[in-house]
């Protein structure tokens, strides 16, 4: 578990930088859309390389899968491009402070009504209270300014 723990934890420290890097990328080269097309691209040869080495075996089995399950692809082009557009103007840390109050919500309710094959864990009061305090500090974080730097 602890490995899960670090292995997530990474991953959430590059949504961020993902969100830095794409939306300066489309700035830099004048097109969002370009910038992200980009991203899919090195994430698709990154994602090809690792299905090559751990075995394309699973590839023959995508027809039995329910389609809804694609829908994956469109949700992660959805927030690819939306924060490629909208962090430049709205900031790194309000995007992401919205990313993260929704993805607070929709797990909640996922994992409440055990949606997809996930693991079924109950909205009790501690759980909400929990999630409300977690979403409470994400936005104290980003209500607390620091002071513009003296010149």
């Amino acid at each position: 578990m602890t490995q899960h723990a670090i292995i997530m934890t990474l991953a959430g420290i590059g949504i961020p930088l993902l969100a830095a890097l794409n939306a300066a990328l489309g700035q830099r080269i004048g097109s969002p859309a370009a910038a992200a097309t980009v991203l899919f691209v090195v994430a698709f040869a990154s994602c090809a390389m690792v299905m090559v080495m751990t075995g394309t075996g699973a590839l023959s089995r995508l027809s039995l899968a329910p389609k809804h399950l694609f829908l994956g692809g469109v949700l992660v082009a959805f927030y690819v491009l939306s924060i490629t557009w909208i962090a430049p103007v709205f900031g790194i840390g309000n995007a992401i402070f919205f990313v993260l109050l929704g993805q607070l919500i929709s797990a909640g309710v996922i994992d409440h009504f055990g949606l997809f094959g996930a693991r079924l864990s109950p909205m009790t009061g501690t759980r909400a209270f929990g999630i409300a305090l977690m979403a409470a500090g994400v936005f104290f974080t980003q209500k607390v300014q620091a002071p513009p730097p003296v010149l």
